[in-house]
């Protein structure tokens, strides 16, 4: 076998035992969230605005969303982490869609009006321009009617 090889089956080696420790390093832990991608992406943002403010407190502030981001991905305690993230996501409520999609969150604000269950207070998506509709609640089956 050439030496010329033998090196890159030895860096494709090398390269596979890294790849391998690091999947067992990562094995339990939390992983890649909506929190820490909202972190990861606030801090980029920051750091855009830091290019052209140049302010220390700044650039300290993007290392430690980072940091926090890190953090939450490579943590062993996945239901804190995820008892975090679902509290989030309640705090985002109907702001999801528009930070997910605005071009699809706008086209459905056009078609749909969201209206709440009197009952259970589950929020509906109903038709708009049909006038007055009568609902039903797929959750508690409450009937009531609504202007659409």
């Amino acid at each position: 076998m050439s030496d010329e090889r033998r090196e890159r089956e030895d860096g494709h080696m090398k390269r596979d035992e890294i790849q391998s420790r690091l999947s067992e390093l990562l094995r339990g832990r939390n992983g890649y969230d909506e929190l820490a991608a909202f972190s990861s992406w606030l801090a980029v943002a920051l750091l855009l605005v830091n290019l052209f403010a140049r302010q220390a407190w700044l650039s300290a502030l993007v290392l430690a969303i980072l940091a926090y981001a890190l953090f939450r991905m490579a943590s062993a305690r996945v239901a804190a982490r995820r008892k975090e993230n679902e509290q989030f996501l309640e705090l985002l409520g109907p702001a999801r869609p528009w930070l997910r999609d605005p071009r699809a969150a706008l086209a459905e604000a056009r078609q749909y009006k969201h209206v709440l269950c009197p009952n259970c207070h589950k929020r509906l998506r109903v038709p708009r321009g049909k006038g007055k509709i009568r609902v039903s609640c797929p959750q508690c089956h409450q009937k009531f009617e609504t202007k659409s």
